[in-house]
């Protein structure tokens, strides 16, 4: 364990320690929303970093699966919490820990209290750096690369809490300790108020928010930035963070700091896991009309439709949802964190946590789940509006070697090898990529090495396997300085699987089941859910008929990705009566009945 004292580089604030005796909201305080209606709010910007955009080609702002050399968090709060979770990261990188008190941190890891007591401090290093709340995710600075995956730096933002100063100043003080450059996005005309939560990347430059981004930076801000424009803004982020492709989306009614991070996550270069709620509770009917606009509109980095996958969103034990009265909190599985080959978890409720591990395991297999109660009686941080996700940030490795691969899907192809394609980069060059599959999950992996195709692509193949087989694999990478990376990142415990199905198998499964989930709601008065499990990816058209079996409206055409997937359409733009959801495909056609009131 190291104890660093930088206090120095910091103006000593004489409400400091009083500050560190409440707990700060995830949210606004009563005195901050006060001071912005009032209209007399400006964030006091401490000066620190480099306020120009970073002078690098083909910057890349790195996606939350990435291998990590460091998580951050404050020492405030929620400590027994936080000593879970540096309990849980420790074993797979760097903590580091923002205290006003090392000695009474590290007696706080090394005893009983709040949690099992560490037993050692290895890997764990306290930083006496003045800060203001445990929302680390907010107010930390992002990790971005220097051309896909040269230099490491940071690029910071304008906090958007005032009272705030040192939390929006620590990200120098990290930036330091680990030797990196900080470039911040503080000075006019590029002067952005953000925050950690509103952001996700998928590593490749797209990146998701609410519109929340566009509020804060609007004219007539309480932040006194600059008004911006959408455009603007998103030049900003692409001259800082690498992005090009910005997705923003409409703020929730019932979430009160409008954070993406509470209910959506991304797990990887094309998989959404996003919230769900009952049919009509709080905001689930935005979250779905959202997940209809993104992918409506916006496809990954393949070229290809995300794929989506639903996790609960918990009540209260009393029953109650956000949108009750009183509001119950807004308790969420989405506020989770990547610590290289572990997932740490927020939990609620075991009627709720078992089918929220169970979804982890099945999108993630290999990764360990740490699930930590974030609604206990004594450390209810739900409460504040905020989970794991909230208090914590990654830092990257320096020199990554960046693998990535879209996983195959399930085939009818059992003659055929099945030919697998992962990018894989490093700044000295990749010496050598190995496939590994098997076809029994007990049996040792088979070894193919891989060819390189031109432009960081690499590939090799599985040879063709009989109907009825299930495919396990993953890829290594070898740089020329001897760095190994795999992926999935826990392999080989971890890896990607498909299935090499019937040949008879068409628009419906073996067993005559439709390719249609249940309709919900059914039925529907606005947004509608469409659940689709295809057995292989196709072209086709999805369509809303009419009782008499006239064309109403086309509500997708075109490629359709095997596995499970799901479509929207808002049934408040039709007359009460009997309709049917179409699917034609060259397999054939199915359908299934839709009543709107």
């Amino acid at each position: 364990m190291r104890h660093l004292i930088t206090t120095a580089v910091f103006a000593t604030l004489t409400w400091y320690a009083a500050a560190q005796q409440e707990i700060l909201p995830k949210g606004f305080t009563p005195e901050e929303r006060a001071r912005i209606e009032r209209g007399d709010f400006e964030i006091q910007r401490p000066e620190r970093g480099i306020e120009s955009p970073p002078p690098f080609d083909n910057i890349r702002c790195m996606a939350e699966w990435e291998e990590i050399q460091a998580l951050t968090i404050a020492w405030t709060s929620y400590p027994g919490i936080l000593k879970q979770i540096v309990a849980a990261a420790k074993d797979q990188c760097e903590v580091i820990i923002l205290s006003e008190n090392p000695a009474q941190t590290e007696n706080y890891l090394l005893g009983t209290q709040g949690a099992p007591a560490l037993p050692d401090l290895d890997n764990v290093t306290i930083l006496e750096i003045p800060f203001n709340s445990i929302w680390m995710r907010d107010y930390a600075g992002n990790p971005v690369y220097a051309d896909e995956v040269g230099d490491l730096f940071m690029v910071d933002w304008i906090y958007n809490r005032p009272t705030r100063p040192d939390d929006d100043a620590s990200p120098q003080a990290i930036a330091d300790f680990l030797g990196l450059d900080l470039y911040t996005i503080t000075e006019a005309p590029a002067d952005l108020v953000n925050t950690g939560g509103n952001w996700m990347s998928d590593g490749f430059g797209t990146a998701f928010a609410s519109e929340l981004i566009l509020e804060e930076n609007a004219p007539g801000n309480p932040y006194g930035v600059t008004a911006k424009t959408e455009s603007e803004i998103d030049q900003i982020v692409q001259d800082y963070l690498g992005v090009d492709t910005y997705i923003k989306m409409t703020a929730l009614e019932f979430d009160n700091i409008n954070h993406i991070d509470m209910h959506m996550k991304l797990l990887d270069e094309e998989t959404l896991l996003v919230g769900e709620y009952p049919d009509g509770i709080a905001d689930g009917p935005q979250i779905n009309a959202n997940l209809e606009y993104v992918l409506s509109n916006f496809q990954t980095k393949w070229g290809t439709p995300f794929k989506v996958v639903r996790i609960p969103m918990p009540d209260s034990p009393s029953g109650l949802w956000p949108d009750s009265n009183p509001p119950a909190f807004y308790r969420t599985y989405t506020n989770s964190v990547f610590v290289n080959n572990k997932i740490i978890l927020p939990t609620y409720r075991e009627q709720y946590d078992t089918t929220a591990i169970r979804i982890y395991e099945e999108n993630l297999p290999g990764y360990q789940i740490i699930p930590i109660d974030c609604d206990n009686s004594q450390e209810t941080i739900i409460s504040a509006s905020g989970a794991i996700h909230c208090i914590t940030h990654s830092v990257g490795v320096d020199e990554p070697l960046l693998i990535s691969h879209q996983p195959l899907g399930d085939t009818e192809d059992s003659q055929n090898a099945y030919q697998v394609v992962a990018y894989m980069n490093h700044r000295d060059g990749v010496a050598n990529g190995t496939l590994f599959w098997k076809t029994n999950p007990d049996d040792p992996y088979t070894e193919v090495a891989m060819a390189a195709l031109g432009d960081n692509n690499w590939s090799a193949l599985i040879p063709a396997q009989p109907a009825g087989t299930k495919v396990y694999y993953y890829v290594r990478g070898e740089a020329t300085t001897g760095k190994v990376q795999v992926r999935p990142l826990p392999a080989p415990a971890g890896y990607w699987s498909f299935r090499v199905l019937n040949g008879e198998v068409g628009i419906a499964e073996a067993n005559g089941t439709s390719i249609f989930g249940a309709i919900f709601p059914n039925p529907a008065s606005a947004i509608t859910c469409i659940p689709m499990n295809l057995a292989r990816s196709t072209s086709g058209t999805l369509w809303l008929t009419d009782a008499s079996g006239r064309e109403v409206e086309i509500i997708r055409s075109g490629h359709f990705p095997a596995g499970e997937m799901r479509y929207f359409l808002d049934a408040s733009r039709y007359e009460s009566g009997v309709y049917r959801v179409v699917f034609r495909s060259p397999d054939g056609v199915a359908s299934q009945p839709l009543m709107i009131k």
